[in-house]
């Protein structure tokens, strides 16, 4: 019997492991990976088509991303249509349209279970409209959203079994209850407001809610919160806690006892939205413009400055805190928050309902 060295035969072995065990793993791998490249690509169209229906006002181009078969996937449908909608009154209300819709989506990460995908990830929306009786000014907003889909092949294309993300229009999804001819023909005799001459103190604000309003933020920022800062979105939300750092880091106001964040935590009057809105008013910091529902304020926020603030009271309760951070062409006041992250966002957009209050408060910088 024929016996070969030691080092020949390893050397076959090796070569075996190569053929048999490396190279199919290696185009499994590359199979999935070109599988899960397919899904992102998918979902960035579902998205772009998403925008497109609005533009359009087109329900047929997304219906059939979704498996209306399923419970989830109906629900996932509906709320696009209910927001479609939304969008649409608001369009009219206001007296613009939207004439661009631009996704900016960051994948974080993919996963597979059996023949399903879940996919995680972040859009930053850039929403540009116009008021209809002035076509040339743009003025453009951006709202940042987190997303969990789950994903399915269904005759060679995938659509969405289920849906997960923090809706910025949620809370307001109807407008039938609203006088919009009157509301919009006050709008238009709005003109557009000059903000060169304001104090240093607002122009830090506005910068630092530039910088720092998440994934409505520009790319250059990475989408990001600072970092000084604890994230309170899982802990019953942010938007308190950005207010109070624009007004500390942009407006230069100083911590105290009643108002202050450190590495142990933050007091009520920093961190929750009814707890800042009191502190503010009762401190002399700030004074009331105005309380009351859209129809009874929407006159006096053209009084709001850059570095002011604006609460959302649902049902007796302050549920939400946003920044004002600008105007657009007509004089309408922007806001910037978080959680949904919002950058210069007219001020009503997503919370224009009847059952829905507002505290339209000026900050003494």
């Amino acid at each position: 019997m024929k016996h070969f060295p030691i080092k020949k035969v390893l050397k076959i072995l090796m070569v075996i492991s190569v053929i048999f065990f490396i190279c199919p793993f290696d185009n499994i791998q590359g199979e999935e990976i070109d599988e899960k490249n397919e899904i992102i690509n998918s979902v960035k169209k579902i998205f772009e088509d998403r925008n497109e229906a609005i533009l359009n006002g087109n329900l047929k181009l997304i219906e059939s991303n979704y498996d209306k078969n399923t419970r989830y996937g109906t629900w996932a449908y509906e709320h696009e249509e209910k927001k479609m909608k939304y969008l649409k009154n608001w369009e009219e209300k206001q007296g613009v349209k939207f004439i661009e819709i631009t996704p900016d989506i960051v994948v974080k990460r993919v996963r597979k279970s059996e023949d399903k995908f879940s996919v995680n990830l972040i859009c930053s929306t850039e929403y540009k409209y116009i008021y209809t009786d002035a076509p040339k000014s743009i003025n453009s907003c951006r709202i940042g959203t987190s997303h969990v889909l789950n994903m399915k092949k269904k005759d060679e294309r995938w659509i969405i079994t289920k849906e997960w993300y923090k809706d910025p229009f949620a809370d307001s999804l109807n407008l039938d209850n609203l006088k919009a001819d009157s509301v919009k023909q006050y709008i238009l005799s709005q003109g557009k407001r000059d903000f060169s001459s304001m104090p240093d103190g607002r122009k830090s604000s506005v910068e630092y809610a530039d910088r720092y309003c998440g994934i409505a933020s520009g790319k250059k920022y990475g989408y990001t919160y600072n970092k000084k800062y604890r994230n309170y979105n899982s802990r019953g939300g942010d938007c308190a806690n950005f207010a109070s750092q624009v007004m500390h880091e942009g407006g230069k106001f100083r911590k105290n006892s009643s108002w202050s964040y450190d590495r142990s935590g933050a007091t009520s009057s920093w961190l929750n939205a009814d707890g800042f809105k009191n502190y503010m008013i009762y401190s002399g910091r700030a004074s009331v413009i105005a309380h009351g529902s859209y129809e009874k304020v929407y006159k006096a926020a053209y009084k709001l400055l850059p570095g002011d603030f604006i609460a959302y009271e649902k049902k007796g309760d302050i549920t939400h805190i946003s920044v004002v951070t600008g105007a657009d062409s007509r004089g309408y006041s922007l806001v910037s928050c978080h959680n949904t992250d919002r950058n210069k966002v007219p001020w009503d957009l997503g919370w224009s309902d009847k059952n829905i209050k507002f505290w339209l408060v000026h900050v003494n910088y």
